[in-house]
């Protein structure tokens, strides 16, 4: 596959062909997730659908942790891609492959240790509680496969190449699809067995990917070794504050959950269902910062910042044509989407209600994925991390509750609908005026 080269050439091709495979990579990464609660919400219940939906939360958590370090990753071999330097990005490489090793093994170990913890603190209704449990353990024994297949996609995409980690996603989603119906049903194990079926998928996709990119020499692997001290140190440096700038944001979904959890197992059955039509959504704003984050920088790398700002607002309109296009067809086809997952009324009625409501507000939430992209690549990760707790701490979760404290269960909607309206104005602020532009991350 082509490796691009975004220091040159026509930007807004360069933008959609590139963001595109990015987009569907996502959609079928979510899909994992979406086609388990197909499964379990039609053959097992509403019931479980719930624990799943409480457990994905918590699994959101550590999936942003991974994306946030792999933001690090590729901040850093963007930057080493636009330079030029082979040497720089062979040595960078080895260092990510060690450290996120050790940090997927570690956090497997306490997530599996801890998952009951976790779900208690969550307020997770006792009725679900242990097959959310059940649910939560299978997953954090493959972690190490979810770190293993998102860093080699992650490494692609920061030396311009988007499409070969689709092709990893597409087995995934396609074994998932097949094992996934058997181990529910045909086994009857369940809500373990979706998670089994997830994993397993995982796995082979992580196995898959590291033979192809081996094989072909799309990634330059080399035996791992100990890293050198100034490696660690800079990755440790965007890694932390990178790894918790999505963690911010997973912690925030997690105290909105327990906002939605006050309200009982309808409105938590019916937000699961929304949430995942939520999470489809969202995919092109997040591939927009993805690929914003690989392409400016590129021209960080080789001081086009001319380019960058190009890249910036040329993604920010890209992204009010697609989600208001998404918003318009989610006004009509909410309540279809949500019965997808759920038949019993009541559930139907909050996630339909909830989607309708915060529609319109998704074109907001996009100007916070790409602008951050961009400040991202420069490296200027504390800052990044400084806009997501007030997005998500001092606008997001304060205004859900609130506003679901004066209005009831559609103020969950309206208060988070609000915060990525105001919040999107910081994002602007700060590019405008931050330090992000005089960052230098290597001599």
């Amino acid at each position: 596959m082509k490796q691009h080269d975004f220091t040159e050439g026509n930007l807004i091709k360069q933008l959609m062909l590139f963001s595109a495979p990015i987009m569907l990579t996502n959609l079928l990464q979510v899909s994992y997730q979406f086609i388990d609660s197909l499964w379990v919400g039609n053959l097992i219940g509403s019931r479980a659908l719930g624990a799943v939906s409480v457990a994905s939360v918590v699994l959101f958590t550590v999936l942003s942790f991974i994306i946030g370090l792999n933001n690090a990753t590729l901040t850093i071999l963007s930057q080493q891609k636009g330079k030029n330097n082979i040497d720089g990005l062979k040595s960078y490489l080895n260092a990510f492959v060690v450290i996120l090793t050790i940090l997927a093994v570690c956090l497997g170990i306490i997530g599996f240790v801890f998952a009951e913890f976790i779900l208690m603190l969550l307020q997770t209704p006792l009725a679900m509680l242990p097959e959310a449990a059940a649910f939560l353990k299978i997953n954090f024994l493959g972690i190490l496969f979810l770190f293993g297949y998102n860093f080699i996609a992650t490494v692609l995409r920061a030396l311009g190449d988007s499409k070969t980690p689709l092709r990893f996603v597409i087995i995934a989603v396609v074994l998932n699809i097949i094992l996934a119906p058997i181990f529910i049903s045909g086994f009857t194990w369940g809500v373990e067995g979706a998670a089994i079926a997830t994993v397993l998928s995982q796995g082979l996709a992580f196995v898959y990917g590291m033979i192809v990119s081996i094989k072909k020499g799309l990634i330059s692997f080399v035996m791992p070794s100990l890293p050198k001290k100034e490696e660690v140190l800079l990755i440790m440096k965007l890694g932390i504050p990178s790894g918790l700038q999505m963690t911010v944001i997973a912690a925030g979904s997690t105290a909105i959950m327990s906002v939605v959890n006050s309200f009982g197992e309808d409105a938590v059955s019916g937000f699961g269902a929304a949430q995942r039509l939520d999470s489809l959504i969202l995919l092109p704003a997040m591939a927009l910062g993805t690929a914003v984050n690989s392409m400016a920088g590129q021209n960080m790398g080789a001081h086009r910042f001319e380019r960058v700002h190009k890249i910036s607002w040329y993604a920010v309109i890209y992204n009010f044509c697609i989600m208001i296009t998404i918003a318009l067809l989610l006004v009509f086809f909410a309540e279809f989407g949500v019965r997808l997952f759920l038949q019993e009324e009541a559930a139907v009625q909050f996630g339909t209600d909830y989607l309708k409501i915060i529609a319109f507000f998704y074109p907001f939430l996009g100007i916070n994925f790409i602008l951050n992209g961009t400040v991202r690549a420069a490296g200027a990760m504390y800052a990044v991390l400084i806009l997501n707790i007030i997005s998500f701490w001092v606008l997001r979760y304060p205004m859900t509750y609130l506003f679901s404290s004066m209005i009831g269960e559609n103020g969950i909607a309206l208060g988070m609908g609000v915060s990525f309206f105001i919040s999107s104005f910081f994002a602007v602020l700060y590019y405008r005026y931050g330090k992000w532009k005089t960052k230098k991350l290597f001599a």
